[in-house]
Parts: C-alpha cells; structure tokens; sequence
C-alpha cells in the first residue's frame, strides 16, 4: 500500500510559497539565537561507548537536575582514568564502579576525570554510575531550557554541537556513538516526558511518574534529549514496505489539532524519502515530534523537537533522521553533509509532492548563495557557530552542491550512489567524511568527481556565464560559452550546462559538456530559434549570466546530443555527435529504467510514460552522451 500522494499539504499556499522564498528560513529556524563559542572533547581518550542508562528526576518548573548516568565502554588501550564532559556547573555527588566509590575531580575545560581502581586492560568490558545534581548554565544554543506555554511549565535540551555536557556526564566525540540507550525520567504526574526510541510501561509511584525511553540503534551525544510539560499524544502511521511506521505528535494540548495535522502532512514525506533513499532508519522504533518553545526545530533521533509547525521544517528535520543521525558527519567541518542533505529534501518533497514550489524554492537558494562572492560548504571554523550553521553556505549552498552532483551523475547513479553510501556497512549508524559521499557517487557513476568536489567543497564562489549563439539557414546551431568566477579560489567551473532554445511554437533543451573556457559547440535544431533561455530548471549555482544572439557564423567540431521536441508528447527523437549504432535506455527520476531502444532508429515512443522528468542516454562503443527532456 502506497501514501505517497494521498494527503494535502495542510497549510495555506500563501504561507508555503512564502517559506520556499525564505533562503535562510530553515537555518534560521532552528539555530535562531546567538551562538556562544564552545570547545568540543577530545577525541577517542582509550575507550568506547557501549551503553548509557540514564535516570534523571525533572520538573519543568524548576531549572534543576538530578541524576545517575551509568556508562558501559570498552577500554581500547590500557587505561588508568575516564574523562567525561561535564560542566563545572553541576555537582557531581559520587562515581561507582561495582559498589565502590571512586575518586574523581572536576577539570577545567568542563571535564570530569575519573580515577579506576586499576589499569584497565585493552579490550575490557565495565561501566561506571555519575551521580549528579544542580543548576545546568545558560549557555550555548539553550541546552536546558525552561519556560511557559499557555501558562503551564515546559523544559526540554538542545545539545548541538557542544551543549550535552551542560546537562549530563558524556562524551562528546562525534565518533563514538552509544550503541544503546535507555533513559528514565522521572516527573509530577501532571507531565509527560518526551524521549528517543521506544516508550516502555510508565512506573507511577504516588505523585511522581517515572517515564521509560529504550533506543537499541546507535545514537551520538548530541541527539540525546529529553522534553517534559504536559503533553497529549497522537499517533499515525506511515505504510513503507508493507510495514506500519508510528508517526507520534508530543503537542501542547492547545495546539493538538494544528501537530495532527502537520503529521498528516508528513506522512507521504516518510514514505518518499524511503523510497528515495531506502527504509526509515529507525523504522523498528518510531518517529516523533515534540514541541517545544524554540523557534524551529532539531534532528533529535526519533523525536524531533519541533518549534513552528510548518511542511518545509518538519521535512527537513524529518531528513536528518536519514542524513544526521543514521549517518553524522565525523567532523563538525563536514556539517554540510548533515545540514545540506536535509534541506536538498524538503526541497525534494516540494519536487515530487507540490511542484509548484519546487522552481522558487531552487531559485530561492541560489539567489541566497550568491549573494556574496565566497564561501566554501566545508567549515574552516568549527567554534564559530554563525559560521557552522551559515544559512547561506552550510544549508543552502550545500543543498545546491547535492543538486548539481544529482546533476552531474544522472538521476540513476545519483540514487545508487546515495542508498550505497546510507547502507555502507562502515558508515550506517556511524560517521561519514565528503570523501565517503565521493567515492560511492564516483562508484555508482562512473565519473571522476575529484575537479567537482575540489570547486564545490573547498573551493568558493560561482561562475557567471556569457553565452552566445547563432544560427546558420540549414538549423546548424553554434553556441560560444565563456565564463568568469566570483572568486580567486577557483579559476573554472566545470560542468553540463542546460540551454533552452525557443521557436516556432516549439522548444528543446540542450546540454553542453562546458569543460574549457571559451569553449565551441555545434549542432542542428529542426527549428527557428528566436530565444534562448540559460539553465531553465536552475540546475546550477551561477549569477549574473548573459545571453547574446551572434550575427557572425561560428563553427565548431563540437557535438552534443540533441532531443526534440523536448518537453516530449508521444515522441522523442535525437541528433548526437557519435554514430547513431548503439542502444538508447531512458531513465525517470528515480534513477529507474522505464525504455529502451536501438539507436539506429532515431526516435523513440514515450506516450505511455507517466508525465515527469527524464533522463536519455545513448552509448556505443565511441562512447556516451546524456540529456534530459520533460515528458507532458
């Protein structure tokens, strides 16, 4: 049974086109207040996590926490001593290790070190019980936060990048994932607790109750989290694969109507995304969303913490369970492949599910990123979190870099590539590095991405394109394509740029193979032209682009394939620069392959293909040539 397309977006078109126009609205969302500069942990400090049992005792009206976190780990060298990240903020009453207390002090840099009654063997399995108490500070992007809502108390953290250990004892390496967890929260019986994972039986003892979270996949330091006011639930479910996935809403109760409903709205999301990009990683627990009083939203795992109730958030949050939690970026310079993989989704819920949205929301980012001249996706500054949650550069411009990639691999490597690099047993529920994201597109392509990343990655800026055509009597087009870079990082851009040619009632796109500047193409369009259009589906980050009609006669040994009419009817026919003796295959968005055919008979039937966009790829053994065409 498929959702994909059974519910409507519930909120209002204005207020959907508005959001798609907003470059920075998701950026701005969920990291709305100013940052505090935070240092993180050292990394590895010879253990390994294995497990974190967690009891805390919270009422969200009081900004107080106690507890015991235990942490079962594997030393991973001899060791004499444990080093947590705690802030000096909270009390550390006693650490245990089998009935024995053990000493302990509290460093500077927000570190406790606990001191094992003797060196602990590579390879041993133990744990150790903190026991805590006290006031967590008001710093960082609001890690412990209380407050109101409709006059009743609410509490809930916030821990990303560095703010964990503001709360509790942990260990805040992006590369050392608990493999499970449980936590217990302990509240008056007029709240409710929100978790990640699986909510167990509550325990009710007089006027407390005691509420039991268990998460069995692994889960990073900063996606721990927990929020307690008085919550009503509401579950639904997505079908994926046949199986039944819990969609659960923790909503303030005056607000219960507007969460089902924008849960209803993220049902067929659930549902393309794991069809895009494999099964909900989480799929044997659940995915919530609890509100909370931020202004936006944050990834927790399985629980979403959910400030503003809006398609294109909920969304993009939704992603992350995907691009961020089942997959983290092993460093905080790489964040981009945690922000701008979940931004390129809510655009692509806009692509498949409101296409009306899908043209200004790719506009919207590109006008943002250029904006200014430079800027790398790749983070030089990790402690400067305007920086690390740049709105420009680590969300917009990194969804743009995964759009052009999905570009430049085709629709079919592009998803291969993506579900290999998810399901890649040394990166799923683990950390992954841009040189991973390269090496499965580069496997399920083909292609040499290295120029790609080296522009794109660490490179900044854009290219600006003058593009010149004419048109010779016999339909002989010649196309001069030239272009300068915004900044000095990179001297030339390469890649396949899209040119619409109008005439005569008719149109047809053609894409050139830009590899040198003041590069020639040549080919023949059995039309007039009176106009051309410069990358009409906004494939490409560029500005300030120039389009000029030649009165000379430019030629070229230069070839391209050609595919008319395109947008296509019933038929699609081609002209390419390599002999026509190979096979023609056509793909459809979703990397799938819908027809094939004999290249030798020029055109090929496509009325019974469903209206969308395609991919037409023609190869002999001279070589490969790709274009794109709209099926109407």
């Amino acid at each position: 049974m498929r959702l994909l397309f059974l519910l409507p977006l519930a909120l209002s078109t204005a207020l959907q086109a508005q959001w798609a126009n907003d470059a920075d609205g998701i950026a701005r969302a969920e990291h709305p207040h100013p940052p505090t500069e935070r240092s993180g942990a050292p990394p590895t400090r010879g253990y390994d996590l294995k497990y974190h049992r967690c009891t805390w005792a919270l009422g969200p009206a009081v900004r107080y926490i106690s507890g015991t976190v235990t942490s079962y780990f594997t030393s991973t060298q001899d060791l004499g001593q444990l080093i947590f990240d705690l802030s000096d903020s909270l009390v550390v009453d006693s650490v245990v290790m089998h009935n024995n207390v053990l000493a302990f002090s509290q460093e500077p840099g927000d570190l406790l070190a606990v001191t094992l009654p003797a060196v602990m063997p590579s390879g041993q399995l133990d744990s150790v019980s903190v026991t805590y108490h006290g006031v967590p500070p008001e710093a960082g992007l609001g890690s412990f936060v209380t407050d109101e809502h409709d006059g009743t108390p609410v509490l809930w953290t916030l821990s990303e990048p560095y703010g964990a250990k503001d709360w509790w004892p942990c260990k805040q390496d992006l590369n050392d994932k608990i493999d499970s967890l449980d936590t217990y929260v302990t509240t008056p019986v007029a709240y409710r607790a929100a978790g990640n994972g699986v909510l167990m039986p509550a325990d009710t003892i007089g006027s407390e109750v005691t509420w039991h979270w268990r998460s069995r996949y692994p889960i990073d330091h900063y996606l721990v989290a927990t929020a307690v006011t008085n919550y009503q639930v509401d579950v639904q479910y997505a079908v994926v694969d046949g199986d039944s996935i819990p969609m659960v809403s923790y909503a303030y109760p005056e607000e219960i109507g507007t969460a089902v409903d924008n849960m209803q709205n993220l049902v067929p999301k659930m549902v393309l995304f794991s069809q895009l990009f494999g099964t909900y990683p989480f799929a044997n627990e659940k995915y919530g969303q609890a509100k909370f009083g931020w202004g936006g939203g944050m990834e927790h795992q399985t629980m979403t913490f959910l400030g503003v109730y809006h398609p294109e958030i909920s969304s993009h949050e939704l992603a992350h369970q995907w691009f961020g939690d089942k997959v983290t970026c092993h460093s905080w310079a790489d964040i981009w492949l945690n922000e701008g993989f979940a931004t390129y989704l809510s655009g692509l819920a806009y692509e498949y599910l409101s296409p009306q949205y899908w043209d200004i929301w790719k506009r919207s980012k590109v006008n943002n990123i250029t904006s200014q001249p430079d800027g790398s996706v790749f983070c030089t500054d990790t402690l400067d979190q305007d920086r690390l949650f740049s709105s420009r550069l680590t969300y917009n411009k990194g969804a743009m870099v995964i759009h052009m990639l999905r570009w430049l691999c085709g629709d079919s490597a592009f998803y291969t590539g993506m579900r290999a690099y998810l399901n890649d047993p040394q990166l799923a529920y683990g950390t992954a590095t841009t040189n991973d994201l390269k090496a499965h597109l580069e496997a399920a392509s083909g292609l040499d991405l290295s120029g790609f990343f080296a522009d794109w990655y660490t490179g900044q800026g854009y290219p600006s394109y003058t593009t010149t055509w004419s048109q010779q009597g016999n339909g002989q087009v010649t196309v001069l394509l030239s272009q300068t870079t915004s900044d000095p990082s990179v001297d030339f851009f390469e890649l396949p740029v899209p040119l619409r040619f109008f005439g005569g009632g008719t149109d047809s796109t053609v894409v050139l193979d830009n590899t040198v500047n003041g590069q020639l193409f040549s080919f023949h369009l059995p039309f007039t032209v009176d106009s051309v259009k410069f990358d009409p589906d906004t494939w490409l980050i560029s500005a300030n682009n120039e389009l000029a009609m030649s009165v000379e006669d430019l030629s070229s040994t230069e070839h391209v394939l050609v595919l008319y009419p395109n947008p296509a009817t019933d038929r699609i026919a081609w002209h390419a620069g390599i002999p026509a003796n190979g096979t023609v295959a056509v793909f459809d968005a979703m990397g799938r392959t819908v027809c094939t055919a004999n290249a030798r008979a020029g055109m090929l039937d496509v009325s019974r293909l469903v209206p969308g966009s395609y991919i037409l790829e023609l190869r002999n053994a001279r070589g490969l040539l790709r274009s794109r065409f709209i099926k109407r």
